[in-house]
């Protein structure tokens, strides 16, 4: 692909190169237009590897929007514009390790394969541990339907990346839970093993607390509605993340900002 560095910048096509741009990468690029037509990916014997490649991405893509789904109301101010992109391609790779289906029917086990989710940071440009560094413990029941994160007392201005002008922060508990994507070879195509845990959540928050003061010991527990009965088509992420305010009167206003999230464990 190539990019274009010259001084005039135009979109569309020109001749038989077409000219756009790359949410979240800089600059223009080129690329020829034209390619097999719609049909012929379809039904062409010689398109039956980019079929399954196809079958399977959207299998990924799915399986990472669920994760997004479950944690929505964290999503804007704690993801970065290419979030859904690293979910899609962190899926892909829980998809390969798949050896019992054929190609183009692999399932997206994160049950199997938690390991490659934990760290994740929401945002690649923010690390929780470079704005978090206080020490703590994430733990969850045996049920997995309920978790409680404990940060021992600490001094925020010692432990914390506090943006310019916050002057509260909260912690937040996310339990969410992402079922197993599988492929359905009646339906002939990709679902999820278990529908009515899938994207089920429950966002925990601690108090606002003061950015200059000691804080007390703080326990932020998450709890799944109705306390559902996890099974092993499923894996309960257990995230963490930090909100900074400004308080104006009585009022909190939430800081564009030094926010971050990350997924802390597997349950």
């Amino acid at each position: 692909m190539a990019r274009q560095k010259g001084h005039i910048k135009y979109v569309g096509t020109l001749g038989e190169v077409r000219h756009f741009k790359i949410k979240g990468n800089e600059g223009y690029f080129a690329g020829l237009k034209g390619g097999p037509t719609a049909e012929q990916i379809k039904t062409a014997p010689g398109f039956i590897r980019t079929r399954e490649n196809m079958s399977e991405f959207a299998a990924c893509a799915n399986a990472g929007k669920s994760l997004r789904v479950g944690l929505s109301a964290l999503m804007k101010q704690m993801s970065d514009s290419q979030l859904t992109g690293r979910l899609t391609a962190i899926m892909k790779k829980i998809n390969i390790e798949d050896g019992s289906e054929a190609r183009g029917q692999r399932a997206v086990l994160v049950s199997q394969q938690p390991q490659y989710l934990k760290g994740l940071d929401f945002n690649r440009n923010i690390s929780f541990n470079g704005v978090f560094r206080a020490p703590f413990t994430l733990t969850a029941t045996v049920d997995r339907n309920e978790s409680t994160l404990s940060i021992p007392e600490f001094n925020p201005l010692n432990f914390l990346n506090i943006p310019s002008g916050a002057t509260h922060f909260r912690i937040i508990n996310a339990l969410s839970v992402v079922s197993d994507t599988v492929y359905n070879p009646i339906t002939g195509a990709y679902e999820p093993a278990e529908p009515t845990l899938n994207e089920v959540s429950n966002i925990a928050y601690s108090d606002y607390t003061p950015v200059n003061e000691g804080t007390s010991l703080i326990d932020v527990t998450a709890a799944l509605p109705n306390a559902p009965t996890m099974t092993i088509n499923v894996a309960v992420l257990g995230s963490i993340g930090i909100e900074f305010y400004q308080m104006v009167g009585s009022n909190y206003y939430l800081f564009n900002a030094g926010n971050a999230l990350k997924i802390q464990e597997t349950f």
